[in-house]
């Protein structure tokens, strides 16, 4: 009989990323000067490197303590199996949501990209291949910002239209919302009507405020309202969705799909938006949406990091299905539209060989092995904060 040799994984590594940038922003929740992350690295016995992303600080703590000690000198293709006890570990813990499953989704990411350069596909190939060739994508950006309005709101809104955007996101929550109703109204009287607007609370209103601004909001052709009350009311949800025109959507902290069942099975939400560096990865991500999918719900996945999740993201909405099904289906109604954030981000723009770009308001594919993309070492070198590493 021929010997069959397995492939072990060698050694896991991660990176705590930080940088400054130049222009600080805000939304309801804060304001911020600095952009960071935390990097995974999975290495084999034969030298295959992948590379995920997920969580925080404490993440990296529990990949290292929980994680590494279980995953050392295991088969990486057997990324289920893995997943699995994995996500045991974290529930016997009690650490399933926040951080542990930030961490979950650094590696599972990590794990596929191995999966990938081992076969010779890309992540979209290995998920049994692509719906579409290119992913609609929205620009988000026009955060608060010092002195911004009305000049530099308005231009802001202005270039993405100008370069091909076909929808866009603002924040609400952070000022009154007499001014946050000005601004939106600033937004849409700059960019017209046939350009898709979204809003973000990001968690900032009780039901009843909420209710009062998607009634304000009404006249303004408001694609989503997001997140318009905390993360895990489900209850809050439902009464926002039931007493207001616009659309809500949400689900960016929700960490698996246990997390998302009650909103999914209950139709609190129009729209689901989970985050692929928090949900449990690609693995988990895949259960979520075909959950969503099965309600009616459509998938559009939040993302906010370096070319790591944006790779991950876009290689994994290429294979959604349309919701609902049609003959002609277009972005923002039956396919999936993705995030694409225009914030300042030295590390989504520098860490990885390329920087993914729209154009007309779509992303192409990814198509190399794996996430398709390649590390820069030394920028990787430049932001780390902290390094951990198995050995």
């Amino acid at each position: 009989m021929p010997c069959i040799f397995t492939m072990k994984i060698e050694r896991i590594e991660t990176f705590l990323i930080e940088c400054p940038i130049d222009e600080p922003f805000g939304w309801s929740m804060g304001w911020t000067d600095k952009r960071g992350s935390l990097i995974t690295k999975i290495t084999t016995d034969d030298g295959v490197v992948g590379w995920g992303e997920g969580g925080g600080s404490p993440s990296q703590t529990v990949i290292h303590d929980c994680f590494a000690p279980l995953l050392v000198g295991e088969d990486p293709l057997n990324i289920n199996r893995l997943w699995h006890r994995l996500f045991q570990n974290l529930h016997n813990d009690n650490l399933t949501g926040g951080f542990g499953g930030g961490a979950l989704s650094g590696v599972d990411i990590a794990l596929w990209d191995i999966a990938g350069k081992v076969s010779g596909k890309s992540i979209s190939e290995m998920l049994g291949g692509a719906v579409r060739d290119k992913v609609a994508v929205y620009a988000t950006g026009l955060y608060y910002q010092d002195d911004e309005f009305p000049t530099k709101l308005i231009a802001e809104a202005e270039a993405y239209v100008e370069a091909g955007y076909a929808g866009m996101k603002t924040k609400v929550g952070g000022l009154s919302v007499a001014d946050d109703v000005k601004r939106v109204q600033a937004i849409r009287d700059a960019i017209g009507d046939d350009v898709y607007l979204m809003i973000d609370a990001n968690k900032a209103y009780s039901a009843r405020t909420a209710i009062d601004v998607g009634r304000r909001l009404e006249d303004l052709n408001i694609h989503w309202f997001e997140e318009p009350v905390l993360a895990n009311d489900v209850d809050g949800y439902l009464e926002v969705k039931s007493n207001q025109p616009i659309p809500v959507a949400g689900g960016e902290v929700l960490y698996n799909r246990f997390d998302a069942r009650d909103f999914i099975s209950r139709c609190a939400l129009d729209i689901i938006q989970p985050d692929i560096r928090y949900i449990g990865g690609i693995t988990e991500f895949r259960n979520v949406a075909a959950m969503a999918n099965a309600n009616g719900i459509q998938v559009n996945p939040h993302v906010w990091g370096s070319a790591i999740m944006v790779s991950a993201s876009i290689s994994l909405t290429a294979t959604f299905a349309l919701c609902p099904y049609s003959r002609s289906p277009n972005p923002y109604e039956q396919e999936p539209v993705m995030e694409f954030d225009q914030t300042p981000n030295p590390i989504r723009n520098e860490l990885a060989s390329i920087a993914f770009g729209q154009s007309g308001g779509f992303v192409d594919v990814p198509r190399g092995v794996g996430l398709g993309i390649e590390i820069d070492l030394a920028a990787l070198e430049r932001f780390c904060l902290r390094h951990f590493s198995s050995k």
